[in-house]
């Protein structure tokens, strides 16, 4: 009998899976969360592009310039930022004790994550991707290879920074200390990263520190799909390098795999 029973019953992808579409049902409730999340990026790109178009001496637009670091911003926003901000306040409200008294496999939880991540991730990048070349007739990847390079940065950054937010939501003792915790070491990337200022103007000392993270490799790699090859030599290094941005992001995977197996929490510390 428990046999006939455990082969009905849905295995983890599945129930990852329901639980995604669950994860994606509740987000698209509040209007309002899904408005801000999808059309940030896109506008601060208009700003951007409308305030700085002619400022820039590398020969393009504000809004070539600004796109792949936006593009990046972005995946970051919807990954690191969300979750760690989200599965805080879940913990906080107690939503983490009561699934894991469930029978939901812990598995299942963090696929539904992923699926929520992935669908916001494709969202934004549609929208803005959408507004820089209808609106302000930016250049897109021009070819297979380059959209390609667009495709693994987005998976391996959006993983990686997945990852690292939730184990960031770990360290939040309530809902409300999760905002400052993710917010503002995310504030500061942006302005380290190559997103808001450009590389070369940032010192040696600020570009070693970004490199830490996973955000400076996101910019770069996407600058390598969106940007001329002759661009790469305002890089740091004179050249695109995707190689390191590849080894960069995977290992932050790892990394942040690991950080999330020693630091993840069910229940908050007040609880035991």
């Amino acid at each position: 009998m428990s046999t006939l029973t455990d082969a009905r019953l849905p295995g983890t992808l599945r129930l990852g899976l329901s639980r995604g579409w669950l994860e994606i049902r509740s987000f698209t409730r509040e209007w309002e969360s899904v408005v801000f999340t999808f059309a940030l990026p896109a506008l601060i790109l208009t700003m951007f592009a409308s305030i700085f178009d002619g400022l820039f001496d590398m020969g393009m637009p504000a809004v070539d310039h600004y796109l792949p670091g936006l593009f990046a911003m972005g995946l970051m926003s919807v990954s690191f930022q969300t979750l760690g901000a989200g599965i805080a306040t879940e913990r906080d409200q107690g939503g983490l004790r009561r699934l894991r008294g469930t029978p939901m496999p812990p598995a299942a939880y963090f696929i539904g994550k992923t699926v929520l991540v992935f669908f916001l991730a494709a969202g934004q990048a549609v929208l803005l991707l959408g507004v820089s070349a209808l609106v302000f007739d930016a250049t897109l990847p021009g070819s297979a290879a380059d959209w390609l390079t667009v495709a693994w940065v987005l998976v391996l950054g959006t993983i990686a920074c997945s990852l690292l937010g939730i184990a960031v939501s770990s360290l939040a003792r309530t809902a409300q200390a999760a905002s400052t915790i993710v917010v503002v070491p995310f504030l500061v990337l942006q302005f380290t990263s190559g997103v808001f200022v450009p590389v070369t103007v940032l010192p040696d000392w600020v570009l070693t520190f970004a490199s830490l993270f996973p955000l400076l490799w996101m910019a770069q790699g996407m600058r390598a799909a969106f940007h001329p090859d002759a661009m790469a030599t305002f890089e740091p290094s004179g050249a695109w390098d995707l190689h390191l941005v590849a080894l960069a992001l995977g290992a932050w995977c790892v990394v942040g795999l690991v950080l999330v197996l020693l630091t993840f929490r069910w229940k908050t510390r007040k609880d035991g």
